[in-house]
This record gives structure tokens, sequence and C-alpha cells, in this order.
């Protein structure tokens, strides 16, 4: 059984096969699934498909690329939409410094609203970071994230920052990148994090795994994650599988 903790099926590239995508996952042994909303046109669509599907959850969160878009209009929306059942986390927020489009201190404001509005409804919270890890981690500390915790979504990051975000209550979540060839931070990484605060994903569609890498993801690939996990801990496939869906059931706090 799996848990792909972070999947986007609610962007156009699935549009002409969402439901076959959704069998094939079923096929390759994924259970569970969130599905992560962060702008106005996904978000809804996250919702629409957690409340379609029994093992479907949603997540809700503005994107930092975006965040020059953000008002008080669209954080009053997030919050409305967390009392919904099937929305288990606020994300993805974060940082982006890959990308021009939202200016630094644009980026930080709307990502400390957002923690800020986990805090009072008492969700957990989805990262996403880019180029970005100190002023992360700081934000984070100033805004007692802890008092939520959350996911590091696709860690891609050096080791050394990993206590740190263990110490602040966080997930790691690893991805496609872990069986790339020539990433070796990923591997590092997926040998050090503690197995009881270790989540696996896909992104979808991005990120595919070896030997897919360059193509669409999708669910079903969480699957070779897991496995190359397994072989880099020197441990089976059906203890990774199991271990990461009981840790992702009791973050999202999934019945």
């Amino acid at each position: 059984m799996l848990f792909d903790t972070h999947v986007h099926l609610n962007v156009h590239q699935f549009d002409e096969d969402r439901e076959e995508v959704m069998v094939r996952a079923k096929s390759a042994g994924v259970e569970y699934m969130v599905v992560v909303g962060f702008d106005h046109e996904t978000i809804p669509k996250a919702i629409e498909l957690a409340e379609a599907h029994s093992n479907i959850y949603a997540a809700v969160g503005w994107h930092p690329v975006d965040a020059i878009d953000m008002t008080e209009k669209e954080l009053t929306w997030l919050e409305e939409l967390s009392k919904h059942p099937k929305v288990v986390a606020i994300g993805e927020m974060g940082l982006d410094y890959h990308w021009d489009k939202s200016p630094k201190d644009v980026q930080k404001e709307v990502f400390r609203k957002q923690i800020q509005l986990a805090k009072k409804v008492d969700l957990p919270i989805i990262i996403h970071n880019r180029e970005a890890t100190e002023d992360i981690i700081q934000l984070l500390k100033e805004e007692k994230a802890e008092e939520v915790g959350g996911i590091m979504h696709c860690y891609s990051d050096s080791p050394e920052y990993v206590q740190e975000c263990l110490d602040m209550n966080f997930y790691i979540s690893l991805g496609g990148p872990v069986t790339f060839k020539n990433a070796t931070l990923p591997k590092e990484v997926a040998k050090i994090v503690p197995l009881d605060r270790l989540l696996i994903e896909t992104d979808c569609p991005f990120l595919a795994p070896h030997p897919n890498r360059g193509k669409r993801n999708e669910p079903a690939y969480v699957k070779l994650v897991a496995e190359k996990i397994a072989e880099l801990r020197d441990t089976t496939f059906e203890q990774i599988s199991q271990t990461t869906t009981e840790n992702a059931l009791r973050f999202f706090q999934i019945k």
C-alpha cells in the first residue's frame, strides 16, 4: 500500500486521461493521494477530485511564484476552504527564488500569512522550496510553524538542513529525484531521515522518476520512489511502503 502525498492531478496535463491515470495508480498499489491546489484554477479542481474519490484528499494554498497575485480575498477563500472535511493541509506555500515573477519581499509576506492561517485553522503546511532554504527555515522559526508542523515537499537540499526541519516538527518527503543517477543529495537524505518522518511523493506531472525521467509523471510511479529508497536504506520495499503510508495517515490525520 502506497500513499502519494503530493500530486497535481488537477492540472491540464491530465485532462485527457485523468481516470485512466487513477486506475493505473490503484493497480500499482497507490491507496491514497493528496491533490495539491496552488492557484485560482487548481484549487477548485483539487476539492472536486477529493469530493469525487474516497481515497483522495486535498491541500489548498498559494504558490510562491504567484505570490504577487494573492490578495486578502484569496486568503479569506483559503480559510473558508480549510473547513472542508477533505482538506488536510494548507499549501503548497513557501519561497521560490528561481523564477522572478514575484519579488522576494512579496513572497515572504504571502508565506507568513499562510503560516498564520494554518495556525489559525490548525492544519499542517506543505512547503515549496526552490533556492531559498535559509530564508524558509528562518521564516518558519519566526512564525513558530512547529505548532502545526508540515512537510518539506520534494526535499532536494543538503542533508545538513534535515535535522533543523525535524526539530521544527516537519516531515521530509522525497520524490523522483531520489532515483536520478546524478542526484547525490536526495540519496544521502534518503539514508538519514528517521523512518517515522519519511514521506514519498511524485509531484506529478513533474519530476518523473528514472527510467521515465523527462516524461509526464503520474502517481503510479511513486512505487519507483519507494523501491529506490528501500534499496538505499538496505531494507524492503514493503517496509518503506507500509511505514510511509502510516506516516502520511498520521500526518494528515486520516482515519
